[in-house]
């Protein structure tokens, strides 16, 4: 696992956007794992700009999102794929059937989870994930326990995820739905890089946690150190406990 530490979210999305944009220019055929919030956002604004900018060509890049809330259509403002178009796909020239986004709104969400499964194996699998990490530890919406084996399933969201994402729902959890789409930790596993972002000190405690304590299922998180090729982006702030409980064992 390589640890970057950058001085702020500023740098953290600029790291984050070069390793994107150069699998993006060095594969001729890229298939990326997407992911969503605010941390997302800024590294999603800075790939536009190169696309604007720089002419990075997204026209042969597939992409899969992690997860989706249950019950959201892909036009509802608080859907992932609302978030995905306004931040990424409208201002790029990826093509429309190249990108993947789980449908919360499916008649049957075993099937879609399966069928998303096959989708991501019938591209020749994701080739770069993209991550963040929530307050619980999850990866996508793996709360604990989330056994490492699991794939794409349905799954009931924990109350401090709810709280943690009322900011898209008027500030209200009750408004966020108890129920997501998201892919497995066996899932995420399977991708051939896992980069992980993560910025500011509401994340510095489950950062130390997923690093250091004992890899469990409790935090899906710490299932990355099992991945042979994970690159983990931070801001300063982010990285204080790592870098202070480092230092007390090194």
């Amino acid at each position: 696992m390589q640890v970057i530490v950058t001085p702020d979210p500023g740098a953290a999305f600029q790291q984050a956007a070069s390793i994107i944009a150069g699998e993006i220019r060095s594969n001729p055929s890229p298939v990326l794992g997407l992911a969503t919030g605010r941390t997302m956002e800024g590294i999603y604004s800075l790939l536009v700009q190169d696309h604007l900018q720089n002419g990075l060509d997204f026209s042969a890049t597939t992409s899969f999102n992690l997860d989706e809330y249950v019950g959201l259509s892909a036009s509802n403002p608080q859907s992932y794929r609302h978030y995905m178009n306004d931040h990424l796909f409208a201002h790029v020239n990826m093509r429309a059937d190249h990108v993947h986004v789980p449908d919360g709104l499916a008649e049957d969400l075993n099937a879609e989870c399966q069928a998303y499964e096959q989708a991501i194996h019938d591209a020749g699998g994701i080739g770069l994930q993209l991550l963040g990490i929530g307050e619980t530890g999850h990866i996508g919406f793996n709360e604990p326990p989330s056994p490492f084996d699991s794939r794409t399933r349905q799954v009931t969201l924990h109350p401090v995820t709810r709280r943690q994402n009322a900011g898209m729902f008027g500030g209200d959890a009750n408004k966020v739905p108890e129920k997501a789409l998201t892919m497995g930790v066996g899932t995420i596993l399977d991708a051939r890089h896992l980069l992980l972002v993560a910025c500011g000190r509401s994340k510095a405690d489950i950062i130390a946690r997923a690093l250091l304590d004992t890899v469990t299922p409790d935090v899906s998180a710490s299932a990355l150190r099992l991945h042979p090729h994970c690159t983990v982006i931070l801001d300063t702030a982010a990285a204080r406990m790592w870098q202070e409980r480092s230092a007390l064992v090194s």
